[in-house]
């Protein structure tokens, strides 16, 4: 087992004290944070970032302290147990002891509320009592964190941390939109769109490993890449006209759409989707507001779902098909947490296929990791 050494009484961290661009992320020398009752410290050795870590930089509407440390997406070992605090679920849901030196992956979510089960706890679309690491409280770009003790999952050390962290929320969120939203079965034809993004290729080897026929809709830079994820057609929207031709390869219509765009898609969603197809939309990156033809819809019988992260049974599948081999989340590159502003404004341009990583332990360097997915350039 690897030793830890004992923490000193300051560590890095990336945090901002104002809203704004990249710029306003800076590294800065902070205490370590202490674990309470019920609590564990964690020694981050990879955090990745997420799309909601630029909105946050930016200023989303929510209450927030300050100066902030963002960072969903947390793997590393544990370094201190708070009090009442020394018994996590496993990735089977099984009750283990936590202890120091463990390697373990963070659940960002704090106190999920599946509104499929509880309804009255939603007031006009928001969460009521849900918060996430990373948004609401401080998160992962440091070098150490403390996180609630039921939030902690053990891992195996045959999953590498960095693919931990980048498998984290982008995993969850896929794996409720394919397997507990979109009801994927083998066989069954699957389209996933912006199939660039971190959470869309997770969808698209869930969707291979339950046995779908998965079409995927990108842009020029990424098809290749697409490509080798296992996705069977891919479609580059800057050069075809992609409801055509995922028309062609689903001739009879497609099961499920796992969608993250929204307006400029969805009026062709319902044309192309099969007698009781679904259409799982968990984002909309291209606007909020659709038009269609509802006598697709109500002829054809189809569902239009909502998804949104996933609940803890869905984060341990999630985890377990990563810890399997089943999927492996691309890293599109590393950086030192003392680049950590650099990585937001890399994630801004939209030139990321999969994740980036943060390594708060690391030294001036970035590399790239497309090779791994047999992809180069």
């Amino acid at each position: 087992m690897a030793t830890l050494p004992d923490p000193p009484a300051t560590m890095l961290a990336a945090r901002f004290s104002e809203f704004g661009g990249p710029e306003v992320v800076r590294v800065e020398e902070v205490p370590i944070p202490e674990p309470g009752s019920g609590e564990v410290r964690i020694r981050v050795e990879a955090s990745a970032l997420n799309h909601l870590d630029l909105w946050v930089r930016r200023g989303l509407p929510i209450e927030i302290s300050m100066p902030h440390v963002g960072g969903s997406d947390i793997a590393g070992r544990v370094d201190a147990v708070g009090a009442s605090a020394d018994e996590v679920l496993d990735l089977s849901g099984t009750p283990v002891l936590i202890r120091r030196h463990d390697r373990v992956v963070v659940d960002p979510s704090l106190g999920w509320i599946d509104p499929l089960s509880d309804p009255a706890l939603w007031r006009e679309g928001s969460p009521t009592g849900l918060q996430l690491i990373g948004e609401h409280v401080d998160g992962g770009f440091a070098q150490y964190v403390v996180v609630p003790a039921a939030n902690v999952v053990p891992v195996p050390d045959t999953l590498d941390l960095d693919r931990a962290a980048a498998a984290s929320l982008a995993g969850v969120t896929a794996w409720r939109a394919v397997a507990s939203r979109g009801r994927v079965r083998a066989g069954e034809h699957l389209l996933v769109t912006g199939a660039s993004g971190g959470v869309s290729t997770m969808a698209i080897q869930f969707a291979k490993a339950r046995g779908a026929h998965v079409i995927a809709v990108t842009s020029t830079p990424w098809v290749e890449r697409v490509s080798a994820l296992g996705a069977d057609v891919v479609i580059d929207r800057h050069q075809e006209e992609w409801p055509a031709v995922a028309k062609s390869a689903a001739p009879g219509g497609v099961n499920v759409v796992v969608d993250s765009v929204g307006a400029p898609m969805w009026s062709d969603f319902t044309r192309l989707l099969a007698p009781g197809g679904r259409v799982v939309s968990y984002g909309a990156t291209g606007g909020f507001e659709v038009r269609l033809d509802l006598r697709h819809h109500f002829w054809k019988q189809t569902e239009f779902l909502g998804s949104t992260m996933g609940g803890p049974d869905d984060y341990r599948a999630a985890i377990s098909a990563v810890v399997r081999g089943e999927v492996e989340p691309p890293i599109h590159a590393r950086f030192p947490l003392e680049r950590c502003a650099e990585a937001h404004a890399l994630l801004e341009t939209g030139g990321v296929f999969g994740k980036l990583v943060v390594d708060p332990w690391a030294g001036d360097a970035a590399g790239n990791d497309m090779d791994r997915m047999g992809a180069q350039g």
